[in-house]
């Protein structure tokens, strides 16, 4: 495990590449903004408070690419679902402290690479507007529900707790 990428991987690189293409700008592999938390965040937009999380299909066991190790099948397992359990225990302490966070699976960058940086820029302009001086209580209200970027961008739906991607806030 020590050879695992735990920054600058594929995916994630080119997640950067086309937000950054996009116009907006971030900290990357950033500390949480949470106390004695030794997490980190693949992408932080801390005026946004928005995190992004690339995640891997095997190390966060995706609904769709899961496997199960055949070799010490009892400790993968439990090593996987540890990391699961603490991608949500990371999502709701984060919700808690006003951010929003967006779960991106690395399947979803190489199915629709566009989609999902538009899916991180309107969260994150979304964000910048809903905390500005003077925004409408419209804007505020998209912040509140969680939306998967496998759906439609437009349509707002309910966290999937078996692991589905999802933008929290503290609101919802």
């Amino acid at each position: 495990m020590q050879r695992q990428r735990r920054a600058d991987t594929k995916p994630e690189m080119r997640l950067r590449r086309l937000v950054h293409a996009r116009g907006l700008r971030y900290l990357v592999d950033a500390p949480l903004p949470l106390p004695r938390s030794r997490r980190r965040a693949d992408l932080l937009f801390r005026g946004a408070h928005v995190a992004v999380f690339v995640d891997g299909c095997y190390w966060h066991s995706c609904p769709e690419h899961r496997t199960q190790p055949r070799s010490n099948a009892e400790w993968w397992r439990g090593k996987l679902a540890d990391n699961v359990r603490r991608d949500r225990d990371t999502d709701a302490a984060l919700s808690v402290a006003g951010w929003r966070v967006v779960r991106i699976w690395e399947h979803e960058l190489g199915r629709d690479a566009e989609a999902t940086a538009a899916l991180v820029e309107r969260v994150v302009r979304g964000s910048r507007q809903a905390s500005s001086p003077g925004s409408s209580d419209d804007s505020a209200g998209e912040s509140a529900a969680p939306t998967s970027s496998a759906a439609s961008f437009d349509t707002l739906v309910g966290t999937d707790p078996a692991g589905g991607r999802h933008v929290g806030s503290a609101e919802a």
